[in-house]
């Protein structure tokens, strides 16, 4: 009240926003909730993997965004991630905690109901006929894992097609690394390796804990065991949440 009162007393226009700035004000909105959720879905440091308080709060505002803009693919985009997404809350962590990965977990106890909301906010997007921004690429992308009932079902080449047209979109080395890795279960580790092999000197990815992590998971597939430990353990080294930092140290162990 005392904000609203401050605005009538200084007599401040209140004006709809042309096209463009509500373009550019709704993708800035997108990001802060896109923000909010990665934050919770797996926490950047800390004792905890998953803070679901922030995942609800995200999707929350994510589903009033929807309501008011139905029209608009990024918004239902970016509902249908969240929502697949956080299907996966109860497979993610084991009885103390620990991260437990995605081609490892147990996908009886996904939430089938928050799937079948993810993919119908999916087929909302797509059904709007519009290029599929960074959101709904996404969204396509998690509802491949979701559809997949079993890791050997999974649909990688699709997945691999769609990091394509995410990383012509975005640029996002971050993108081009998760695009080397989908590479890799499509069309075998060397493949995907070479791939990774072309981030090594990017700076957006220097003291980035995955991308060790990432060479550590096709090392080990192509039977280079003693690299993939050593890849593990730089990858603890350098994340800093606890539950994360422990898989990763496990699996640099020797056997």
């Amino acid at each position: 009240m005392r904000a609203k009162r401050t605005l009538a007393e200084a007599k401040v226009p209140i004006e709809v926003p042309g096209a463009a700035e509500r373009a550019q004000r709704l993708s800035s909105v997108l990001e802060v909730i896109y923000a909010i959720f990665n934050e919770g879905y797996a926490a950047s440091g800390g004792e905890q993997w998953i803070r679901a308080d922030l995942c609800q709060e995200a999707m929350r505002l994510g589903r009033v965004l929807a309501g008011l803009a139905p029209e608009e693919p990024e918004v239902l985009g970016l509902v249908a991630l969240m929502e697949l997404q956080a299907s996966r809350f109860p497979a993610r962590t084991g009885p103390g905690g620990e991260a437990i990965p995605l081609l490892e977990q147990d996908r009886s106890r996904w939430d089938f109901v928050l799937i079948g909301h993810g993919l119908r906010a999916l087929e909302r997007a797509e059904a709007l006929g519009r290029p599929l921004g960074p959101y709904a690429l996404q969204a396509a992308i998690a509802a491949c894992h979701a559809r997949a009932r079993t890791p050997e079902q999974t649909d990688w080449e699709r997945i691999a097609a769609l990091y394509d047209g995410l990383a012509a979109v975005t640029g996002s080395p971050v993108v081009r690394l998760n695009r080397a890795v989908a590479v890799g279960m499509a069309f075998g580790p060397a493949a995907g390796l070479e791939l990774l092999d072309e981030l090594e000197d990017e700076p957006a990815l220097r003291g980035y804990h995955l991308l060790p992590a990432a060479r550590g998971e096709l090392l080990e597939r192509l039977g280079r065991e003693r690299e993939a430990r050593a890849e593990f353990g730089r990858a603890a080294a350098l994340s800093r949440n606890s539950p994360e930092r422990d898989r990763l140290r496990a699996r640099s162990a020797p056997r």
